[in-house]
């Protein structure tokens, strides 16, 4: 049964019940009940087309505009024209300058080589994870048939025009799901990757602390260094005390729980919380470990304490709505920036224990999805559960840009991205790294 209707956008339709309205055919069709493959009229179904029309259409528009921005007149010619004429002061001018470089970045795809022709593009990726150097990213890739392939890319390359990358060829597979990834610095800077695994049927859950020399191809004689694996129940989240004073500790994020972890002595703590602990920073300034939980709590832990009786060490206590899914603690250590799963994106002063700024437009609703902040360019970076990366000025919250991925938006093609000015080490090429289905992409931030 449909019903036609003089034209109406899709958004400017009413919503009838049992009904949905078809732009295209310009009627409203009955909603069938069920959601099984003979009935293509559900709204899961109405909802994902609309969404792959928006994405195509944005993908459109960028080919044909090699510069969009979100403030009327902003250019290169005008902003320095304004700053000789003292009309901009020299912070304001570098953030507007950073903001154009958001808006002029074009996708170009970047080869994959490896060594091993069965590595390269046969998995989708699911993290990627870069060293502090940005001359090196960690990769988790999902498998077929289940578990999961993780190895390192040699970032190099991208100081060249032909935008290649090396893979090392010995990737490691494990047949259980990894939740969470950190580099970490035990026996030099970034000298090793932290995993979480998650148990499955009698197999439990572990941390691996692996020498990151297991994945390179350089020099396959040396000896791999500390390689050792912690048995713990699932963990959502990790993280590396890079702080003297906690010194070759690691925080695992448990249920109803935090675990830090001594890797020389195997000397642990355990902090019980009310609720499962979804994302952690340390800080660097001073031995604290920041939490976040499901239930929207965040608090912070001072490792060095012993009495942990009942949970009176909690500190620095501030609240979501919803769970809380990535935390960055800002580099003078004073704010705090966290991510929960109503799509809010909050900025805290620790000091006053209230929400300065809010940055609006992230989606997401359950996924576990970081956050990228890049002080230096005033940039905060975040890819949604609808697939979209946003770009924010840290300054004033203003939305910069939405990049549609390359492919179409599904639960298991959600990007996971790496910004940097120095991509490939010190004389590398600023941007931003996308990793999506099997494909790794370079934005030119120039």
């Amino acid at each position: 049964m449909s019903v036609s209707h003089p034209t109406l956008s899709l958004e400017g339709a009413k919503e009838l019940p049992g009904f949905y309205y078809d732009p295209e055919k310009n009627r409203y069709f009955r909603l069938l009940p069920g959601h099984n493959n003979h009935n293509p009229l559900t709204k899961d179904s109405i909802q994902h087309k609309a969404m792959e029309c928006k994405r195509l259409r944005l993908l459109e528009e960028e080919e044909r505009q090699n510069q969009k921005t979100t403030r009327t007149g902003l250019n290169s010619s005008v902003l320095l024209q304004k700053r000789q004429l003292g009309l901009l002061s020299s912070t304001s001018y570098c953030r507007l300058v950073h903001e154009l470089k958001v808006n002029c970045m074009q996708r170009r795809k970047i080869e994959i080589h490896s060594l091993d022709s069965s590595v390269a593009g046969t998995n989708n990726f699911k993290i990627i994870v870069a060293d502090v150097a940005c001359e090196r990213i960690f990769t988790v890739n999902d498998v077929e048939h289940g578990g999961c392939k993780y190895g390192i890319i040699n970032l190099s390359g991208l100081g060249k025009e032909s935008l290649s990358v090396e893979m090392y060829d010995n990737l490691y597979f494990t047949n259980r799901k990894v939740n969470s990834v950190c580099w970490a610095s035990l026996t030099h800077p970034d000298s090793h990757v932290l995993l979480c695994l998650m148990g499955i049927a009698e197999t439990p859950g572990c941390a691996s602390l692996l020498p990151a020399s297991l994945f390179s191809s350089t020099n396959p004689g040396a000896r791999p260094g500390m390689l050792c694996s912690f048995k713990i129940s699932t963990a959502w989240s990790c993280a590396w005390c890079l702080n003297p004073q906690a010194d070759n500790c690691f925080s695992t994020g448990l249920t109803r729980r935090v675990l830090v972890t001594n890797v020389v002595t195997g000397h642990r703590q355990t902090f019980g919380t009310s609720s499962d602990v979804l994302a952690q920073q340390f800080a660097t300034q001073t031995p604290l470990l920041y939490n976040g939980c499901r239930s929207g709590e965040i608090f912070s832990i001072d490792v060095r304490q012993r009495n942990r009786k009942g949970q009176s060490w909690k500190a620095n206590r501030l609240f979501h709505g919803s769970a809380v899914t990535s935390l960055h603690l800002m580099e003078a250590e004073h704010y705090l920036m966290a991510a929960d799963m109503a799509g809010k994106i909050k900025l805290w002063d620790l000091r006053t224990a209230k929400c300065v700024k809010q940055y609006k437009g992230h989606h997401n609703e359950y996924a576990l999805l970081p956050l990228h902040v890049n002080e230096k360019e005033g940039l905060l970076i975040a890819v949604g559960q609808d697939c979209y990366t946003r770009i924010w000025s840290l300054q004033d919250a203003q939305l910069l840009r939405t990049i549609p991925s390359p492919h179409p938006s599904s639960k298991d093609a959600i990007p996971s991205v790496v910004f940097s000015s120095r991509l490939g080490g010190s004389r590398g090429v600023p941007g931003l790294l996308m990793a999506v289905k099997q494909d790794l992409y370079h934005f030119s931030y120039n």
